[in-house]
């Protein structure tokens, strides 16, 4: 009997650690077969790994728990990267088409990719990511593939996503000590896009702004195809820990009382309302004025907002985004969030789910899980269909391994960026 191919996804964040197993189901989209999910541990507040034995134990907890739950081993899985180390640039490669009169092959476009991806990078740094943009012949008449058409000359641009070869390495040594093999490492943000975009926002240009715990990932997407990413060292723990310093409670008291009562902007029809929080001190509760935590979110949100914005504008896709901003991650589930980001940077705004795919949405359908289910699809997008599965020993039922996802952690996706190409 044959089987669909199965993938996994480890999304190490700075609140939690997620493992997602998957496949493809019958209409074509991700089915999601488990989830695995754990506190996270051994992160520091730049979002990169500071203790790997604690982020082990962490990783090794949410396998066990995903395996759990599809009743399957987990041996390899696509891993995501985020943190302020994260970098990128657009370069342009051109090459010449010897023959008029023969048709432009698939080796002329790689040959030309190759030539756009040749930069200059730091020895401590090393390329995650080369992301075609497009494609034009004799440097005038842009195309999304070129292959099958005649020019004397090619060129292309890509989108270039760098990390810190640590910050890599450390990864992947954490999630390899919990016994799991990294096929691939992917720039998160762009798994978040992968499962909360749509094709018709990535077209008219839009930025996606995954607030997570510790950083916020943007990805910019211009005429269907990455236009730049970049990656701010503020997000959901400041907005924590401004609740937790000016409130003088502790930390997890501050946590909960953000996501059940916090909103990004203050509303005058709160003033009467209060709430009780965990106090330090003789008193171990107290009351505090709804309006008053409010005013205090108000301030760290309208920063977050500033520095999007200045991002944006620094990078130049700040007036070409006509579908505004997406937000997505577990921080912005702050309410209001979307309508106050409208009203402060006058951009469209909406807060992005992860769609496409079918199983356990009751659990995973929040915008905290959009990353987890993009690297999924991410891993998916490139697999054969159906595998056979590995039987177990004389006796023994069927082990269920999961194949190979791709070519190894330091090898260049440019599969991924052929996939956000627009048809």
């Amino acid at each position: 009997m044959k089987r669909r191919s199965t993938a996994a996804s480890i999304d190490i964040g700075s609140t939690k650690v997620t493992v997602i197993v998957g496949d493809v189901g019958d209409l074509g989209e991700t089915r999601v077969l488990g989830v695995g999910v754990a506190p996270a541990a051994g992160l520091s507040s730049r979002g990169v790994i500071d203790n790997i034995q604690s982020a082990r134990e962490a990783v090794a907890i949410a396998v066990e728990k995903a395996e759990h739950a599809c009743g399957m081993r987990i041996l390899s899985a696509v891993v995501g990267i985020s943190g302020n180390h994260i970098t990128s640039q657009n370069n342009r490669g051109i090459i010449a088409v010897p023959d008029r009169g023969r048709e432009i092959s698939a080796d002329d476009r790689a040959r030309v990719l190759e030539a756009a991806s040749q930069v200059a990078i730091p020895t401590n740094r090393q390329v995650l990511h080369v992301l075609p943009r497009g494609y034009w012949l004799e440097g005038t008449d842009p195309v999304t593939d070129p292959i099958g058409m005649h020019a004397g000359r090619l060129d292309a641009e890509v989108h270039i996503v760098t990390a810190a070869v640590s910050a890599v390495q450390n990864l992947a040594k954490t999630v390899e000590g919990a016994g799991v093999q990294v096929d691939d490492i992917v720039l998160e943000s762009l798994a978040s896009a992968t499962s909360v975009l749509l094709e018709q926002e990535k077209h008219q240009g839009v930025a996606i702004v995954d607030i997570g715990g510790a950083t916020s990932s943007i990805a910019v997407y211009d005429e269907g195809s990455i236009a730049h990413t970049a990656c701010l060292p503020v997000a959901g723990q400041q907005l924590t820990n401004d609740l937790a310093r000016v409130l003088r409670c502790p930390w997890e008291s501050a946590e909960e009382l953000k996501c059940k009562y916090g909103a990004a902007y203050a509303d005058p029809a709160q003033t009467n309302e209060t709430v009780e929080i965990q106090a330090f001190g003789t008193q171990s509760l107290k009351v505090v004025p709804l309006l008053h935590v409010c005013e205090i979110l108000q301030a760290r949100t309208e920063e977050i907002l500033e520095m999007v914005a200045l991002e944006l504008k620094r990078a130049g896709y700040l007036d070409r985004i006509a579908a505004g901003i997406v937000f997505t991650g577990g921080s912005s589930g702050l309410r209001g969030l979307a309508e106050f980001a409208e009203a402060r940077l006058g951009l469209p705004a909406r807060v992005g789910r992860p769609h496409g795919y079918s199983g356990l949405s009751d659990l995973i359908g929040t915008p905290a899980y959009a990353t987890s289910i993009g690297l999924v699809e991410y891993a998916l997008s490139g697999r054969e269909r159906v595998a056979e599965p590995v039987m177990a020993g004389a006796g023994g039922g069927p082990e269920f391994h999961m194949p190979s996802i791709g070519g190894g952690v330091f090898r260049r996706i440019a599969s991924l960026g052929r996939a956000l190409m627009p048809n």
